[in-house]
């Protein structure tokens, strides 16, 4: 089915001055958001890795989201000669020559990516940059990324974590981290009409068109269906089962509550959705509501240090039992019998953070609130598209 275009869309992923005026009419942005792109600069200022193509220099000197152009050049370094992008460096960093002639020795390097915000968002942020200043590189670059993107996208619909294939755990299809859920808001943005997306011609907007529609279909069928009840999503899928699969080895195959928050939120989002759409909502929120966990808040202490070969541990966390605390989830549920699941590095199945080894426990989000927010909007979406049911109502 091809679903129709929003007029507005509900999340503007560089929206710094994306407010909308009173005809309903989207402004252009003036400036680029850094949040889309925060994920990638902490992993590059948080974590040393003699692999990557330079590392960040004391001071971390950075533009301004109002310096366009310089912007645009680094995310212009940056991509690859696929038209992709690497994960984990901060386009806002000043760089100096020499950092600069280190990153251009390796653009036929194919190490790219759309794992923690990568690809979609420098086409968002490009196409925001060549908006505002007509400078035809930065559109030319926006489109070799849209290339990369729609040649990445599997049959089914799907996206893999790093295109091109690797043989590991990165060829799945990749919920993880809002991987698809970013491409596709960005699809949907293109479509939507927003004015930083004007370059786009009709031609081009018939292929995204096409790949949006497969992307819905591939979520909707992923969907966890347990026991004849739809439930939420993993975090990857066998990109020729659609079977759920674990990602890292502490990364099981699960109903993963985080990154299926995200999923829904975006398919709230879509204007006049179809009746597959409308029910994938429906469980997904059942879902969030039956797995709540009362009484729980997750506190985190200062422990003494603990120096692995994955990272430097300075906390620890704990479960604290407190009738006041809102309702928390469990980042993953086992598959079948819907327990709140944990995991050690060597892949383990524990039942409690307590469990889990210390680096891990501190080190990784166990829990989340992320269901509260579709929660909280559930219920206006409700009226609007499926006034017939609330599922939030016994």
């Amino acid at each position: 089915m091809k679903y129709p275009i929003l007029a507005v869309s509900l999340l503007m992923l560089f929206s710094t001055n994306n407010l909308v005026a009173q005809s309903g009419t989207p402004r252009l942005p003036d400036q680029v958001d850094p949040k889309p792109f925060a994920d990638n600069a902490n992993h590059w200022y948080g974590i040393g890795d003699q692999h990557q193509m330079i590392n960040p220099l004391p001071g971390k000197p950075r533009y301004q989201p109002t310096q366009l152009a310089e912007i645009g050049d680094n995310i212009l370094l940056f991509q690859k000669d696929n038209g992709g992008w690497p994960k984990n460096y901060d386009v806002f960093a000043i760089l100096t020559p020499a950092q600069k002639d280190s990153v251009s020795r390796w653009h036929n390097t194919v190490n790219t990516t759309f794992d923690n915000g990568s690809s979609y968002t420098q086409i968002g942020a490009l196409s925001v940059i060549y908006a505002n200043t007509q400078v035809a590189k930065y559109r030319d670059a926006a489109l070799k990324g849209l290339d990369f993107l729609l040649a990445a996208q599997y049959a089914n619909g799907g996206w893999p974590q790093f295109y091109p294939l690797e043989k590991k755990y990165s060829k799945a299809i990749t919920y993880n981290d809002g991987a698809i859920e970013g491409i596709m808001r960005l699809l949907k943005d293109i479509l939507n009409g927003l004015p930083q997306y004007a370059y786009v011609d009709v031609a081009y907007r018939q292929k995204i068109q096409a790949a949006f529609d497969k992307g819905i279909d591939c979520i909707v069928k992923t969907q966890i269906n347990d026991a004849g009840v739809p439930t939420a999503w993993c975090q990857q899928y066998d990109e020729q089962t659609l079977q759920p699969v674990w990602a890292r080895k502490f990364e099981p195959a699960s109903i993963c509550n985080a990154e299926s928050a995200g999923l829904v939120g975006f398919l709230m989002s879509i204007d006049q959705p179809d009746q597959r759409v409308v029910a994938a909502v429906q469980h997904a929120v059942k879902w969030f509501q039956d797995s709540k966990i009362y009484h729980t808040r997750i506190e985190t202490i200062t422990a003494p240090p603990l120096e692995t070969a994955f990272r430097l541990s300075t906390t620890d966390r704990v479960v604290v039992t407190d009738s006041a605390a809102p309702p928390i989830w469990t980042r993953f549920y086992e598959l079948k019998t819907h327990r709140p699941l944990f995991c050690n590095r060597d892949s383990k199945l524990v039942y409690s953070l307590a469990e889990v080894e210390r680096e891990r426990r501190d080190g990784y989000a166990w829990y989340t609130y992320a269901p509260q927010t579709v929660l909280n909007k559930y219920v206006a979406w409700q009226k609007k598209w499926a006034p017939e049911k609330n599922v939030l109502v016994p």
